[in-house]
């Protein structure tokens, strides 16, 4: 009796003084003012930020104490836009023969925590094999350490298009021909069992391509390959189960359907024009830039040999342009969600997105909200993640320096922690 008495009490007493953690901030950017706070403790209890306070306070002495006091506190970064089985090189073309799922699920979980490593606590995966779910499910149960991941399975294209893998080889080189199932579909009926099918493997986002793209053995980057009424078919499907529509587009015509179909995002937009701007504005379409990646297959493009013919003459094209027009678009008031095409270039630099968009004329702080309020807008999960407040998720990193000052300092992450877990040796 007074051992199982005792036990109660030790259950108890863990129960009514559950450690905190108490953490010191030197500067804090929030995610919702335009101006940073200086010393200030924000109080995460669980997995939960339960409030902020003014001024260096510690707890109890149960209670933990994590010292940023020389740091810039802000809160966990979101990429709108990555790939993360991948990592592009002047093999992939042929990886894309000979990697199984089991190699791509290895290098992805790679990819993932170096992603979470670089202040990246949430993610959406805009396309793979379909390895990304179950990358997001082994993040979810705690055998993986990577960031919050919401993914699109397999992105879908029409016949020919840019996720149509089979473009550029013979009829007779796959054993079957592309359809629904692989993500190629034309016409509102294959469409609309596209979209069933990514939602049935467990994808919580949909992702479409409305124009060519630059990594594929096509022709043109830029034309227009959907109708608008087959890109509502897409979004209505999604829209009956609760997801929203991602959409991959570089050519005005296809960005002019993808909007008027009622996508939820444009990514890239390189050749978006002044009447994409303003419908994108009409409609509150986020442009998701990727500045990162069109100027990084550029540089690739430069070194013979590195891709075919015909992708270093898409990549010269979209690279050269793709940060312009994002400064016209900004400047324009087109709302911007951070993205970076992660997959396209080498993991864990996503903070040089950053630097490209202040060099476009984006003020340091717009850029950082880009990556934390707007994005968790345009994910639909401003109530969960997206800034320091009470009742948020304990998603919190912080960086040596100051980045309202010098953005580069983007990439000197000190402090990790997503969900009330530290990853970092705080």
């Amino acid at each position: 009796m007074k051992k199982l008495c005792l036990i109660l009490l030790t259950f108890c007493a863990s129960t009514v003084f559950a450690q905190k953690t108490y953490i010191q901030c030197g500067k804090l950017i929030d995610g919702i003012s335009n101006t940073a706070q200086t010393q200030v403790t924000i109080v995460v209890d669980g997995k939960l930020i339960t409030d902020i306070q003014k001024g260096y306070t510690s707890g109890s002495a149960t209670d933990k104490v994590i010292n940023l006091q020389n740091q810039t506190v802000m809160p966990g970064l979101i990429d709108c836009h990555v790939h993360l089985e991948e990592q592009h090189s002047k093999n992939s073309l042929i990886e894309g023969f000979t990697l199984t799922d089991a190699d791509i699920a290895y290098n992805a979980a790679v990819y993932a925590k170096r992603t979470l490593m670089a202040g990246f606590t949430t993610v959406r995966d805009l396309g793979g094999t379909g390895v990304n779910i179950s990358l997001r499910k082994a993040v979810q149960r705690g055998l993986v350490d990577g960031p919050r991941i919401i993914t699109a399975g397999r992105a879908i294209s029409a016949s020919g298009g840019h996720m149509d893998n089979s473009d550029g080889f013979r009829d007779d080189a796959f054993n079957h021909k592309m359809g629904p199932d692989d993500g190629v579909a034309d016409g509102r009926d294959e469409l609309v069992k596209a979209v069933r099918l990514q939602i049935k493997r467990g994808s919580n986002v949909i992702k479409i391509a409305s124009t060519g793209g630059v990594l594929d053995l096509s022709e043109n980057s830029s034309g227009a390959e959907f109708t608008i009424d087959e890109i509502k078919a897409v979004v209505e499907t999604a829209k009956d189960y609760g997801l929203r529509v991602a959409c991959h587009a570089h050519g005005a015509e296809g960005i002019r359907r993808a909007i008027l179909g009622g996508v939820t995002s444009i990514e890239h937009g390189t050749f978006m024009n002044e009447e994409d701007m303003e419908l994108a504005k009409k409609y509150g379409t986020y442009l998701v830039p990727t500045i990162i990646a069109g100027k990084s297959v550029a540089d690739s493009a430069k070194i013979p040999g590195y891709f075919p013919p015909v992708i270093a003459r898409k990549a010269q094209e979209v690279g050269t342009q793709i940060q312009a027009t994002f400064g016209r678009a900004y400047k324009a008031g087109v709302k911007i969600a951070f993205g970076t095409d992660a997959g396209v270039y080498a993991h864990g630099k996503n903070y040089i997105e950053f630097q490209y968009m202040v060099e476009a004329g984006m003020p340091p702080m717009e850029a950082i909200k880009a990556a934390t309020t707007s994005a968790a807008d345009l994910l639909g999960m401003s109530d969960k993640i997206g800034s320091i407040s009470k009742g948020k998720s304990a998603d919190i990193v912080a960086v040596d320096g100051d980045p309202l000052q010098d953005i580069k300092t983007m990439k000197n992450i000190a402090f990790v922690m997503k969900e009330g877990k530290t990853y970092t040796n705080q």
